[in-house]
């Protein structure tokens, strides 16, 4: 694999997917009601992990992250998605973030390689919330390396490309169920991480 010249496998990058939703056609511009259907409809995609030893964590701030959160809720194991949108609805206003930390399933090594929870976040952000990218959902995936081979480590070309796959079946799911103005797959360096993906599967797509 070539690696592309502004990306540089020596520092940790962190990766995250962007939708953008199709206007609504409520007068007034921001729908609830929408936005909350849209990120329901993320959670119940979600492969949430059958492994993680606790529960989905929803975490509710207002206006800006440096803000104490307004509400936090730990959720018991194996918790359906539509008990924790019923509590991110109570506090989803314009001003407000709805963040769900959680865990799925992913190859990671220690000593060996093993199938495990790994840390992920998915959140939806009201227009009037302070966020740079304007994006209506996200999801935090975690540190890069989870998905970049390492041919020098035993078995981590195998084991990665699992994990990326996994990557391109959600975001696959979610493009095909949401309604989507626009996505993006971004790393937080800014480097063109979507490009690294295609050389590390090869022939598939994902931005």
């Amino acid at each position: 694999m070539t690696t592309l010249p502004e990306y540089n496998r020596r520092v940790s990058d962190r990766l995250y997917l962007s939708c953008w939703l199709r206007p609504s056609d409520q007068i007034g511009g921001f729908d609830q009601t929408n936005l909350l259907r849209q990120f329901g409809t993320m959670l119940e995609l979600f492969p949430f992990s059958k492994l993680a030893r606790r529960g989905p964590l929803l975490r509710i701030y207002a206006i800006e992250h440096a803000e104490p959160p307004l509400f936090e809720r730990e959720f018991p194991i194996g918790a359906k998605p539509d008990a924790i949108l019923a509590a991110a609805s109570e506090f989803a206003k314009e001003d407000c973030t709805c963040q769900v930390e959680t865990f799925w399933d992913l190859w990671e090594r220690d000593e060996d390689w093993r199938l495990g929870p790994a840390s992920i976040t998915l959140a939806c952000f009201g227009p009037d919330f302070e966020n740079e990218h304007d994006d209506d959902l996200r999801i935090e995936f975690g540190l890069d390396a989870r998905f970049l081979p390492q041919p020098w480590v035993a078995g981590s070309p195998r084991m990665v490309q699992s994990n990326i796959r996994s990557l391109l079946h959600l975001v696959g799911d979610l493009e095909r169920a949401l309604d989507l103005e626009r996505r993006q797959v971004w790393s937080e360096s800014g480097a063109n991480f979507a490009e690294v993906l295609k050389q590390a599967l090869g022939t598939q797509h994902v931005n």
